[in-house]
């Protein structure tokens, strides 16, 4: 399998600072022209899936568009639920929590940022939709940093603290590749930086 998982390009200024998870959070003006750039650079694949998030939904439409391929929309590859978080700048959210926080990463199976979602549940609802894809076949999936870096630190078998190191940065990705009698290799994607606008 050659899996292709591209995070979305830059969100609007005013959410930049603010935890947006599964909050619909849009995308400005630079990240919509970075879309359009992106989507041309992205190779054919057999098929076509995505984050049903606003900020997802652009790029996934401008590569549906460019190979001829439908959609598969699937929540499974939406960010990770922040609970009450979710529109609060993380300045004020690190005042009322402090390092409480860390459990996002010390304690991936009890710690709910904001009631919502443990990074062991962001991880295990991404391995479940990687689980159901057709081995063999050539894929493209938008989505956002945290499922992408949690599949990647899950395949790797790294602790949760590595995956960070995997988290591409919005408008870029990873590429999987699985073979049959091979390991995971994961790679960064593009893997030359992109010409300038």
């Amino acid at each position: 399998m050659r899996l292709l998982l591209l995070r979305h390009t830059r969100v609007a200024g005013a959410w930049r600072p603010r935890c947006y998870g599964q909050s619909e959070a849009p995308l400005g003006a630079e990240g919509r022209a970075a879309a359009h750039r992106l989507a041309a650079r992205i190779p054919a694949a057999d098929a076509l899936h995505a984050s049903p998030s606003r900020r997802a939904a652009l790029l996934a439409g401008l590569v549906a568009r460019r190979h001829a391929l439908s959609i598969h929309w699937d929540r499974r590859l939406m960010e990770r639920d922040f609970g009450h978080w979710e529109g609060q700048p993380w300045d004020a959210i690190w005042q009322a929590e402090g390092s409480a926080m860390d459990g996002m990463i010390d304690a991936p199976g009890r710690f709910r940022p904001g009631g919502g979602e443990t990074t062991n549940e962001l991880a295990a609802r991404a391995l479940a939709w990687l689980a159901g894809l057709p081995q063999g076949a050539s894929i493209i999936a938008v989505s956002h940093g945290g499922p992408i870096a949690a599949l990647a630190g899950r395949l790797l078998a790294l602790p949760v603290r590595d995956w960070f190191a995997w988290l591409p940065p919005e408008g870029s990705g990873l590429l999987i590749e699985r073979r049959p009698a091979g390991p995971v290799r994961v790679t960064r994607w593009p893997a030359d930086p992109a010409p300038a606008p």
